[in-house]
């Protein structure tokens, strides 16, 4: 017999019930990471057994929203719909060796039998009324699992350590509607067994269903996997993450311009620390620091804050071709555009770091164009003299026509501009300058304006404060 380890297999399992959700893909993200530290597989399956609320629309979300994080999976995607056939089997199983049955117990009675239990003060379960009636396939209303009485179940958490369970607070818990209707207690421990998964990493909101699966899984002679439940996503208030104080699906922040690198290296955080506290990373950086030993047990604040600096940082590294086919991509060119491919590439160039979110690129934009403005707003709060104004910036004006298209940058305006500011007083030249390139009190500094729109632009914008001067 080998002493070699089973391969490392992992996987992600959610239901297309609704949008993929940031905690989804948080689990999807430390099952990758795992497999991919470990040389193992990523699993990708699609939990589809509720008819009712699936939807071919949320599976295409999911499988949108990993590809866009970078969650590339090995095998799949498995859908539960198209394996109702092993479920069939396994349960004709179950039932043949007298550990499942058929229950005839209506919703009505249950009802009445829960709300007796807890009169009493005892957790609600099941009585097992028909534990031992032998209710026929055609009676049966659902199909129950034979759940070990007085059995304690124990397990070693990656994360949390020992857990135990007395089966006989359980009772026996409904695994199917009929042979072809499995729910998900027991479909979700024959798709483990039958992928060979070795680890499953997933949310602590599970972890009540692990010994209620570990029992299943003992009763069809299947290996155990090791289990890992990762701590809640909580909001700032430490309530569960909802949609009162963010976004909660990961398209959300896509179209809110966040880069899906900052939301991996912000998601893996979540809950997760290497050993050297390091926050900006990649990820192959991320992958090999991860140690599933270092995530945390209790819950995990989703800092927006935090997300939006990581965001600003990804940006920052960007080069300006590379914001723009990002920009077209998520709003068109039409939004994109600042005249020119040419003079948008440069203003993507100077007001990348202004931009904690591709988002932010509106407000940039607005703030290179040419704003209304009044007499008072050019002349400021030191109330510049009219006279000095327009002298000022006629001298400028022929200062910048002097200069040379390939000097016409923001330090080579610098060097031909600051000598005149420095000897006529900086505020009477460059706060009227300023206004007359933008039309507001705060802008981009006048140096950067011009290096953006352009010669013959900012030409453009003093003949036209000139002629307010003048009228």
């Amino acid at each position: 017999m080998s002493d070699k380890p089973s391969p490392i297999r992992v996987r992600i399992a959610p239901s297309p019930t609704g949008y993929l959700h940031i905690g989804t893909a948080r689990t999807a993200l430390f099952n990758w990471l795992f497999a991919r530290k470990h040389g193992g597989s990523f699993i990708f399956r699609i939990e589809d057994t509720d008819l009712e609320r699936s939807e071919k629309r949320f599976e295409d979300d999911i499988v949108r929203g990993l590809t866009w994080l970078g969650l590339t999976w090995d095998e799949g995607p498995f859908r539960q719909t198209e394996r109702l056939d092993i479920y069939e089997q396994q349960l004709n199983r179950l039932i043949a060796d007298q550990k499942a049955y058929y229950c005839e117990c209506t919703k009505k009675k249950l009802d009445a039998e829960r709300a007796e239990q807890q009169m009493r003060g005892e957790a609600p379960k099941y009585a097992g009324t028909c534990r031992d009636k032998y209710v026929s396939a055609e009676q049966g209303r659902v199909i129950r699992f034979r759940m070990p009485e007085n059995e304690t179940v124990s397990f070693t958490d990656l994360i949390r350590g020992p857990i135990s369970f007395e089966t006989g607070l359980i009772g026996d818990i409904v695994i199917a509607k009929n042979t072809r209707t499995p729910l998900y207690n027991f479909a979700v421990v024959v798709d483990d067994a039958d992928m060979r998964i070795s680890h499953v990493i997933r949310g602590e909101d599970h972890i009540a269903n692990t010994p209620k699966q570990i029992m299943i899984g003992r009763a069809l002679g299947f290996p155990e996997p090791h289990f890992a439940h990762l701590p809640l996503i909580l909001d700032p208030d430490r309530s569960k993450m909802s949609k009162r104080h963010s976004a909660t699906s990961v398209d959300e922040y896509r179209k809110l311009g966040y880069l899906p690198e900052a939301l991996v290296n912000f998601i893996a955080l979540l809950g997760w620390h290497p050993s050297d506290d390091a926050e900006k990373m990649t990820a192959d950086e991320i992958i090999a620091k991860f140690d599933i030993s270092r995530i945390q047990k209790s819950g995990a604040v989703f800092d927006v804050q935090k997300l939006n600096w990581l965001n600003a940082e990804y940006i920052k590294q960007k080069s300006a071709d590379e914001l723009y086919a990002l920009l077209a991509g998520l709003y068109g060119d039409s939004d994109v555009l600042f005249g020119t491919k040419e003079a948008t590439l440069k203003l993507l160039e100077a007001g990348k770091v202004r931009m904690e979110k591709l988002s932010d690129y509106a407000a940039v934009h607005d703030s290179f164009m040419l704003h209304d403005y009044g007499l008072p707003t050019l002349q400021g709060k030191k109330n510049i003299p009219v006279a000095e104004i327009t002298e000022n910036l006629s001298k400028l004006r022929e200062m910048i026509r002097a200069t040379l298209l390939h000097e016409f940058t923001e330090s080579g305006l610098q060097t031909a501009i600051m000598p005149f500011a420095d000897n006529a007083g900086r505020a009477a030249v460059l706060w009227p300058l300023r206004v007359a390139l933008s039309g507001e009190e705060k802008s981009p500094g006048p140096f950067e304006i011009m290096a953006v729109i352009g010669k013959d632009e900012s030409l453009r914008r003093i003949e036209l404060a000139l002629a307010k001067l003048t009228s």
